[in-house]
Order: structure tokens, then C-alpha cells, then sequence
């Protein structure tokens, strides 16, 4: 995608709200128009956000249509949806917590209520991550193995009240948290800075893991999921906190020590494994067929940093009640296509769930515009950049793209068959709870018009290039 051929379109909060308001976005509580034949429209290109199209008409299909059509099958359904969202890290919640009481409450309620863009499955982090103000853990310094020096009061200036805002704006927000490093006392090398988990201290890491759930629920906060680590197959060669977890650590882990104290104490959170890339599919495997580990672990946490995303379908065949939930990555804020770059991550959330995840976050919700803070320097940046002179919000490509899957698809949605032979197209659908269904395109291509068919009924939808659409009816 090439900015050459865009030009930006810069929303006023006027316009914003427009877009995201509840009668030009998602069917829940506006207008139900596609019960009479009718299919409403979103759209995402070069002059315009999420904007609501006209609606477009079912009519019956012919022949020719088939042939180049987007092809749907509700009848053949496949995993449910948990929801969308992004990471409320140490500086994402740094960063928010530098707007106004009066911008953050709008703004939130734009990004997490049900009637507005809807995020409902949000990352936080046990202890520093590489996107933190610096680097801590919740027991410092000696080695402690009765954690008597356990600590949450870092948490306690901004990550705690930003969590607790986000969830006053949607209830039914899905938490789940990852360490990046445990402290670095029950680490060889003694540091958060690389380095890999030591054995002997597994029963203490979990007391901490029960420790950090019971002081998070009792600060109005509870999570509903963990890893046992952020990326387990990397150290990061020293350059942030990270741990290199062996398999047999991790399967230790999670089926001697954290599995059944998070049953006994905390029943309400589940384990989900691995949480790295695509590539890492055979170790996902192995530790699932592991019948102590399995009692446990939920679900395979996946990053698409290497590998390709049909590499979690080989999971999912060999272990067809695990789920998997794509829990990591954020766009380059030195890349010229920052602000543009919807098609991208269209395509990258499509894959993802077309491979059986059932949902989708983001890394870090907001950064300022350099991508900081930081323990880097690293170039992600933020799916919003709020910055740091104006506290001026500008909404990423990879923002639009998550409202075009987020606003229309609610949790316990299921996702049914669609199939297509066009080039540069990528499409999901979905059959929400009450029963109505979405399309979610991505044309990656030229401009073009896209066909589409279900149950002998055909529509047309008009696409200029590297743009999306979503399609709502009932």
C-alpha cells in the first residue's frame, strides 16, 4: 500500500462522532433495515473511515453471479467469537492517563462501549513488559520465596484506574495478563533482561501468579485469563524483559503448580499456553497432547510475527477443543503507511480467524508519537498515538480495521463458511447471537465490484483499492 495513492482524511471530533454513533455503525439498537430485503454498509478507503454507505438489495442470483461471488453457507458454522480489543500495557496506560479526565471518558467510551466501537478483550501484563516506564516485577531485589515483599503499588498510580474506567465503559470486558519476565531473582542471571526461568522456583512463580490475581480482583479488577509467558522461546537476547521457558518447563509449569492452584483459588481464570509465533505450531502440539497439561490449559495464545497463520489450523486438528486467540501485534509508526494501512491488518485479522482464533488484540492501544515509553528503543507503535505536546489522538490504519470487525461482531458470534476464488480478497463471516449476520472484505487489489451470494440471493458491493467493507443484515 502506498500513501501516493491516498490522501489522508483527518476527522473532526464532530465528524468521529458521527462515525461511530450507533445509527451509522453495527445493527444492535439502530436500524434493522436488512429484514426487509436490504443490507446495510460500511466502508474504509482512501477518502473516507468507516463511513455508512448506502444500503445495498439482495436479489435472486444467476449463474454468471456465482462464478465470481463471495460464496456463504451459514449452515456451516465454526468457532465461536470472544470479541476484539487491544493491550492496556504499562505505557499504554502511562500514555492514556496523560488526557484530561473529560477526553479520556469520551474516548473510551468511543473505543470500549457496546453502542460505539465495542472493544471487549483487552491485554494487560504481570510486572514490566518491553513497553513500560521502566523495568519492575512485583518482588524486588533479594530472592524471596515466601514473597513477603510482594508489591502491586506500581500498578496502583495509573494501570489499576485506567482498567477499571475501560471496564466501567463495557462490563463484560474479557481480561487476560502475560509476564513478560518473572523476577529476576527466580531467574538465572539474576535479571528481568533475558535470561531463562530457574526450575527450582516454579511452586514460588505460581504463589506469585495467585498473589497478582487475588490483588488485582481486589482492586476492582479480575482477570479472566493468563500465559505463563510472553514469546517462550525467546530471551531477546538480554535487550528487555523476556525468559526462555524449555517445553518441559512449561509443561511442568502449568500441570504441577499453576494449573491446579488457579483451579483450587481461582476457578474464573484460564491458562492459555505458548503465547508466541506461528512457527512454534509443533511445540503447541506437543504440550497439548500432554494429558496432565491439558487438564489445564485452555487455549494456544499465538503472535504472527514468523510462521503463517495456517499453521494454528494444524492445532486445531490435532486438538480440536483447545482454542486459540491471537493476543499480539501492533503496526510501525515509522512506516509511511501508519495511517493507512487498514488492507494490512484486514488481511492479518481475517487469516487469524479464518484459522480458528476466536479473538483478536492488539498490541499496545495507544503510545505517544514516537512509540514511547519504551525499554527499547523499538518502533511499534500504538493502534491510537496520543501526543505528547497536544494530547492530540490520531487513529491508525490498524484502528480502523479492528472497528470494521469489532462494531458488528459480538461475542458468542459464530463464524460460517464463506468462500471465494478472487485474488486479493479476504473475507470472514459471522451469525451473531440475535441472529444477524456480517461480512467483513478486505480488497487488496484494484478497484472492483464484489458479488455476493447466500442461499440463492445475490449483492453487490462497490470496493475501490486496498479498502474494506462490512456488510450487516438480518
Amino acid at each position: 500500500m502506498k500513501t501516493t495513492r491516498r490522501q489522508f482524511v483527518k476527522l473532526s471530533a464532530l465528524e468521529l462522532a458521527a462515525a461511530t454513533g450507533v445509527k451509522s455503525f453495527g445493527l444492535p439498537g439502530g436500524d434493522r433495515s436488512g429484514a426487509s430485503g436490504q443490507i446495510r454498509v460500511w466502508i474504509t478507503d482512501a477518502n473516507q473511515r468507516f463511513a455508512s454507505a448506502p444500503p445495498i438489495s439482495w436479489r435472486p442470483a444467476s449463474p454468471k453471479v456465482s462464478e465470481q461471488a463471495i460464496l456463504l453457507n451459514a449452515d456451516s458454522k465454526f468457532q465461536p467469537i470472544l470479541g476484539f480489543g487491544a493491550a492496556l500495557t504499562d505505557a499504554a496506560c502511562y500514555v492514556l492517563n496523560q488526557l484530561s479526565s473529560a477526553s479520556r471518558e469520551q474516548l473510551f467510551h468511543e473505543l470500549f462501549h457496546p453502542s460505539q466501537m465495542g472493544l471487549n478483550v483487552c491485554r494487560t501484563c504481570v510486572g514490566a513488559s518491553d513497553y513500560s516506564t521502566r523495568v519492575y516485577s512485583y518482588d524486588e531485589g533479594d530472592p524471596d520465596p515466601e514473597l513477603t515483599h510482594f508489591s502491586i503499588d506500581h500498578d496502583g498510580e495509573y494501570i489499576l484506574p485506567i482498567l477499571r474506567q475501560v471496564r466501567q465503559q463495557n462490563p463484560d470486558l474479557f481480561l487476560f495478563a502475560s509476564p513478560w519476565s518473572p523476577p529476576g531473582w527466580m531467574k538465572s542471571g539474576g535479571s528481568m533482561l533475558g535470561g531463562s526461568m530457574r526450575r527450582h522456583y516454579l511452586r514460588q512463580y505460581a504463589q506469585y501468579f495467585s498473589k497478582f490475581l487475588d490483588a488485582y480482583a481486589a482492586a476492582g479488577v479480575p482477570i479472566q485469563a493468563v500465559t505463563p509467558q510472553n514469546e517462550v522461546d525467546t530471551d531477546q537476547d538480554g535487550r528487555m524483559p523476556a525468559c526462555l521457558w524449555p517445553q518441559e518447563y512449561e509443561i511442568e509449569f502449568v500441570s504441577k503448580y499453576l494449573g491446579p492452584l488457579l483451579r483450587e483459588k481461582h476457578p474464573g481464570t484460564a491458562v492459555w499456553i505458548l503465547d508466541h509465533n506461528y512457527n512454534l505450531w509443533g511445540r503447541a502440539i506437543c504440550e497439548l497432547d500432554d494429558p496432565k497439561l491439558r487438564q489445564y490449559a485452555k487455549a494456544v495464545a499465538w503472535h504472527g510475527y514468523v510462521g503463517e497463520p495456517e499453521m494454528m489450523g494444524k492445532v486445531h486438528d490435532a486438538h480440536p477443543d483447545a482454542e486459540m486467540h491471537w493476543t499480539e501485534g501492533g503496526p510501525d509508526y515509522t512506516s509511511p503507511d501508519y495511517l493507512t494501512d487498514w488492507a494490512n491488518w484486514g488481511q492479518t485479522f481475517t487469516a487469524a480467524l479464518r484459522n480458528w482464533c476466536q479473538s483478536i488484540t492488539a498490541w499496545n492501544l495507544a503510545l505517544d508519537e514516537h512509540g514511547k515509553p519504551n525499554i527499547g528503543p523499538f518502533s511499534c507503535g500504538g493502534t491510537l498515538t496520543i501526543h505528547s505536546q497536544t494530547r492530540e489522538i490520531t487513529r491508525s490504519g490498524q484502528y480502523w480495521a479492528l472497528a470494521h470487525f469489532s462494531r458488528i461482531i459480538r461475542r458468542g458470534a459464530q463464524r460460517f463458511d464463506s468462500r471465494s476464488s478472487l485474488p486479493d480478497l479476504d473475507h470472514i463471516a459471522v451469525q451473531n447471537p440475535d441472529g444477524s449476520k456480517a461480512l467483513v472484505v478486505t480488497n487488496r487489489g484494484a478497484s472492483r465490484t464484489v458479488a455476493v451470494q447466500i442461499a440463492g440471493m445475490a449483492a453487490e458491493v462497490a470496493m475501490k483499492e486496498d479498502s474494506m467493507a462490512t456488510l450487516g443484515w438480518t
